[in-house]
């Protein structure tokens, strides 16, 4: 863009006219404005994180784990995260840390009750336009229903975010499968699948959540094929921590490795992935959680 000495030599309507012409854009009150045709390309930042559940019988417990979670949030700052596992007791300590983000979703068991599929998003990044809730079974309206083998019940929460920065809209899914039925896991991905069809189509939808198996099972096959969903650590720019997988139980550094990847970032809809990082951050011993969590770089 030209400078403002230079706009003073051309001179008044003349250094105007040749703005306007290049589509460079004008200067106002000595700031330059962008074209209001293309918003700037500035991209959003996704998290995908189980949390692990309020288990007082964990060497490390909850109490020990929050500030190291704060401390790997403040230095991420995600725009959005899709947490699972957290209760409310958990939740509410992530609120006081995360003074400027907002939070959705209720417990699985229907309001407070039980473990949630919680959104976390930035309220200075991004406003939020709607939300809801629905349960993976045969009656997805009923809260704590379960059908299709699953003991306890499984839930997805999503919301419709405008990036007021750019002024564009997408929606976040985010889930937490079953652990031991894969009839639960297969039928609640086609749920989700089915439902995501309602969404205006002109808008990206991005899936997060822990989905309790790997990119060689059925449920990420058919996100993958019928639900026509890619995976950020597989379109990425950059990958960071490409040997990793996302559940290391407190043991295992390495996460299991590539193919123990069970926590996924998927998106549908025009998305560019600047990368896609593992996060293996400990402190002193501490874990944040039994899980890693993946985070990736959006441009939407």
């Amino acid at each position: 863009m030209m400078g403002k000495r230079n706009i003073w030599r051309i001179g008044g309507v003349a250094a105007v006219v040749m703005l306007l012409c290049a589509g460079i854009g004008f200067w106002r009150s000595g700031e330059a404005s962008l074209p209001v045709d293309a918003p700037p390309h500035v991209p959003v930042k996704v998290m995908t994180f189980n949390l692990r559940y309020l288990n007082t019988k964990d060497e490390q417990t909850w109490s020990k784990r929050l500030p190291v979670i704060a401390e790997l949030l403040r230095r991420e700052m995600p725009d959005v995260i899709g947490t699972q596992e957290g209760v409310l007791a958990q939740l509410s300590g992530l609120d006081r840390e995360l003074s400027s983000y907002g939070r959705i979703g209720e417990g699985r068991e229907g309001k407070d009750k039980g473990e949630y599929a919680a959104i976390f998003y930035n309220k200075t990044r991004l406003a939020l336009l709607e939300s809801g809730n629905y349960w993976l079974s045969d009656q997805p309206e009923k809260a704590g229903s379960k059908s299709w083998g699953n003991r306890l019940p499984r839930m997805a929460t999503w919301a419709k975010f405008e990036d007021v920065i750019t002024k564009r809209s997408f929606y976040l899914v985010n889930t937490h499968l079953d652990h031991e039925s894969e009839q639960a896991r297969i039928r609640g991905v086609q749920l989700i699948h089915e439902k995501s069809k309602a969404y205006d189509s002109k808008l990206p939808v991005i899936l997060t959540g822990d989905f309790n198996s790997t990119a060689l099972h059925a449920p990420y096959r058919y996100l993958s094929n019928e639900g026509q969903f890619q995976d950020v650590t597989k379109t990425a720019k950059t990958m960071i921590g490409e040997k990793l997988g996302t559940y290391h139980g407190y043991r295992d550094p390495k996460g299991g490795g590539v193919l123990n990847r069970i926590d996924w970032i998927l998106y549908r809809g025009q998305v560019t992935v600047n990368y896609a990082k593992i996060d293996d951050f400990v402190k002193d011993g501490i874990y944040p959680s039994d899980h890693y969590p993946l985070i990736a770089e959006l441009l939407l």
